[in-house]
């Protein structure tokens, strides 16, 4: 296993699903982890408690509302006592709205989703990058590891009623691209995503959509938070840092670049 006893990573949308495991498989290579989520649950509570010695931190937000991603950054330095060593991007929003819809709704989706899924993944990525690149309060820069979670939407588009969702992880992809060319020479080091299905709860449950999800993915299943986890550890341990910029398919060969 990829070791990471030396580093003090923060992970958002961290308390259930794909960022849920993620979490686990970091605390499993020894990383220190500030959970970042948006409402907080008993099970993540309980989940934090048991892991004790290493959750240091937990950070609620609503990135919807603009401004918060910078608040949540500051409660994620103070909690973890210091500075970080990598940043996990992996909130998002799937809602939908069709160009059927009013022009409201549609407006409405377009604005939030790219709130939540692109500025505030931006705001947060700024943050991280003028400590790690113009220095920190103690005014030294240590470099780091930025990690965006985005999706196969990014690159195939997605259905009739997510074309925000698909333009907002298209983004993140766009923006992991140009920081690394900005200052993967200054110590950053950044790297996208790209899921299609992940077997958690926001998958298909029903056994005939189950199917049909799997239908379309030669490998045949879908991918484990674990196995996302595996790779943000192995990015965050430096195991490929000619990669920077690089975007990861993980997607059962069901979309292939």
């Amino acid at each position: 296993m990829t070791a990471l006893a030396d580093q003090t990573i923060f992970v958002t949308g961290a308390s259930r699903g794909a960022g849920k495991g993620i979490t686990q498989t970091l605390l499993n290579a020894g990383a220190d982890v500030v959970m970042g989520f948006s409402k907080r649950t008993e099970a993540l509570e309980a989940f934090a408690w048991e892991n004790r010695r290493q959750v240091v931190g937990l950070v609620e937000a609503d990135f919807a509302i603009p401004g918060k991603a910078e608040e949540a950054w500051a409660f994620a330095i103070d909690a973890a006592g210091g500075g970080f060593d990598g940043l996990v991007l992996n909130h998002g929003i799937f809602e939908g709205a069709s160009v059927h819809d009013d022009a409201e709704a549609w407006r409405d989706n377009w604005t939030r989703t790219l709130q939540v899924n692109l500025q505030s993944a931006a705001d947060l990525a700024r943050c991280a990058l003028r400590d790690w690149v113009d220095g920190d309060s103690d005014g030294q820069a240590h470099g780091g590891t930025l990690i965006a979670i985005a999706s196969r939407a990014a690159h195939r588009g997605d259905d009739f009623e997510h074309p925000a969702y698909a333009a907002s992880k298209a983004g993140m992809i766009a923006m992991i691209k140009t920081f690394a060319r900005a200052y993967s020479g200054r110590g950053l080091l950044a790297y996208a995503i790209s899921p299609g299905w992940i077997d958690t709860e926001m998958a298909p449950q029903d056994p005939k959509e189950r199917a049909k999800a799997l239908a379309e993915v030669p490998y045949g299943d879908m991918a484990t938070p674990e196995e996302l986890g595996r790779l943000c550890a192995f990015l965050l341990d430096g195991g490929a840092p000619s990669a920077t910029g690089a975007t990861f398919d993980v997607n059962g060969a069901s979309y292939v670049r």
